[in-house]
């Protein structure tokens, strides 16, 4: 039985900005996690999470490729990074065989209602880091990473990839998404080894090391929602603000970029000040695309933050799920938490996840 896992994740600042390549943004890792599980099998495959309510669904290979029935597949992330990763085992010599595949996900609350913690993001990753050690091949960070984003790209993902990122690096980090165009485009002229080891424009993956004061909480508003969706809105609308959204970049980019050097220089009032910032930078974005991205319940977690000395903000692409809290160690947090549930609004008591070197058999 071969078994990994891949944390979910949270951004801290820089989101829309970051689905501009070279456009940086923050992330946390979270001790919520997403496991796969594989054993061997003989003549066919198996899947089986909770996404299938329990049930095993039967997979086989066609032409070389693990193939499920369609109108049985609810999959369609772990099959991508199935196919994608077999196809480096392939190339580095590999034999393919059949297993058996079981997920299980800590990313639901007991409702089945998603945190809004980047499960489809830890899902792929959790099975690129199963295939890998079941196949006993030795991988890195970046090595899942890239593999993660083009089996993203594969599925024409709006994403930024950042989830991916915090999955597969862990703890804090400062990101930039890659030059999509560039990697489609080598894609389809060299082998996916040599695109894998080529260096990807663009792209940053940086660890950040937060100051020892401070204490990040995390407000569940309790309604999910779809970031596929609010990004597709957005970009429906890019055309129509486009001398704004130029503004929003630029803006962006200095805002995160001053955070990013405050966390390398343990200055927690700069980060504060440039959560704040950023949460302004995204209201005007909001107000000018028609996203509806800090709604009334983000607000109100935001406001009562704001009232017990806390930096706070939406997270991701809002309209729901979390927003985060970067307040001072020495603060008592259980006022400012009793206020939240006064508002409807849960804490999710999770941790920061810090990945252990990879280092396979």
């Amino acid at each position: 039985m071969i078994e990994a896992s891949a944390p979910g994740k949270l951004y801290i600042a820089g989101e829309y900005a970051v689905l501009e390549p070279g456009h940086p943004a923050i992330l946390v890792a979270l001790d919520q996690y997403i496991t796969v599980r594989l054993r061997e099998a003989k003549f066919q495959g198996s899947i089986r999470s909770s996404y299938s309510n329990g049930f095993m669904i039967p997979w086989t290979r066609k032409n070389g490729q693990l193939y499920i029935d369609e109108r049985e597949n609810p999959f369609t992330y772990v099959i991508q990074a199935v196919t994608m990763t077999e196809k480096y085992l392939a190339e580095i010599g590999k034999k393919l065989t059949f297993f058996d595949l079981e997920i299980e996900s800590d990313l639901d609350n007991k409702d089945g209602r998603k945190y809004g913690l980047g499960s489809s993001g830890a899902v792929t990753v959790a099975t690129i880091k199963a295939l890998l050690t079941f196949h006993k091949v030795n991988y890195d960070a970046t090595l899942v990473y890239k593999l993660a984003a083009l089996t993203h790209l594969s599925i024409n993902s709006n994403g930024s990839f950042g989830d991916l990122a915090a999955s597969s690096f862990g703890g804090w980090i400062a990101y930039s998404c890659f030059d999509r165009t560039w990697v489609q485009a080598r894609e389809k002229e060299h082998s996916l080894l040599a695109l894998l080891n080529m260096n990807w424009p663009k792209m940053m993956i940086e660890p950040l090391t937060p100051p020892e004061n401070l204490n990040l909480l995390i407000g569940w508003t309790g309604k999910p929602a779809s970031t596929t969706h609010l990004v597709d809105l957005l970009n429906e609308e890019i055309s129509e603000i486009d001398h704004y959204y130029s503004v929003f970049l630029n803006n962006s980019l200095n805002c995160v970029s001053t955070i990013i050097n405050a966390f390398k220089h343990n200055d927690f009032n700069t980060i504060q000040a440039g959560i704040r910032q950023n949460r302004q930078l995204l209201q005007h974005l909001g107000a000018n695309s028609g996203v509806h991205i800090e709604t009334a319940t983000l607000f109100d977690l935001c406001e009562i933050a704001e009232d017990f000395g806390g930096a706070a903000k939406s997270s991701g692409a809002g309209g729901g799920d979390c927003g985060i809290v970067l307040i001072d160690k020495t603060i008592n947090p259980n006022p400012l938490i009793r206020e939240w549930e006064k508002a409807d609004i849960s804490q999710l008591p999770v941790n920061v996840h810090y990945e252990d070197a990879y280092l396979l058999a």
